[in-house]
């Protein structure tokens, strides 16, 4: 039922409905080419793009004063004037003879190292993992996390000590000893 006197977009189906004219949206929205619709749009853009950039600059930089690092005492010492005073953990083996236990006040001193490096430790507190005894004829891994002092030595604030492996502990147990990572005392 065309219309031979209507062009194609008057004839009915094309944006009538029951022969009243229905106006068509331009595509991608009223306004497209509305230059107040996009500034506004931008207005907005731009703020939330700022908030979330400086948000990202403050977690940076918060991290990056908290980061502590883990070195091996022999690093540590190699780079003192990097890390002394603030906060690293130092990693190294017990050197036996050393762990002593002070009452007054209530710390515990001993020496850590590793590569011939050696660096006394002084942790101020009474209590020490179970794992950190001085056995003899074995080797306890331990980290400890605090500060390097200007005279080579470390205040810890944390001690750490490493359990010999499932392996170590099956081959001393075949050789007949029990628990061999607790101390006699």
């Amino acid at each position: 039922m065309s219309d031979p006197e209507r062009t194609p977009a008057e004839q009915p189906g094309a944006g009538d409905v029951d022969g009243v004219t229905v106006p068509r949206r331009k595509r991608g929205g009223e306004g497209a080419d509305d230059p107040q619709a996009s500034r506004r749009g931008m207005m907005i853009v731009i703020p939330l793009i700022a908030v979330g950039a400086a948000i990202v600059g403050f977690v940076m930089t918060g991290m990056k004063d908290n980061a502590i690092y883990s070195k091996p005492v022999d690093q540590l010492v190699a780079q003192k004037a990097r890390f002394q005073g603030r906060a690293v953990r130092a990693e190294g083996n017990l050197v036996h003879g050393t762990l002593e236990r002070r009452e007054t006040p209530c710390e515990y001193r001993f020496t850590i190292a590793k590569n011939g490096v050696e660096v006394p430790v002084r942790y101020a507190a009474c209590v020490v993992p179970d794992t950190f005894r001085d056995v003899p004829g074995m080797d306890v891994g331990v980290t400890v996390e605090g500060a390097l002092q200007a005279d080579n030595s470390f205040e810890a604030t944390s001690v750490l000590a490493k359990c010999p492996s499932k392996y170590e502990m099956k081959d001393r147990a075949n050789k007949g000893e029990q628990m061999p990572h607790a101390a006699l005392e």
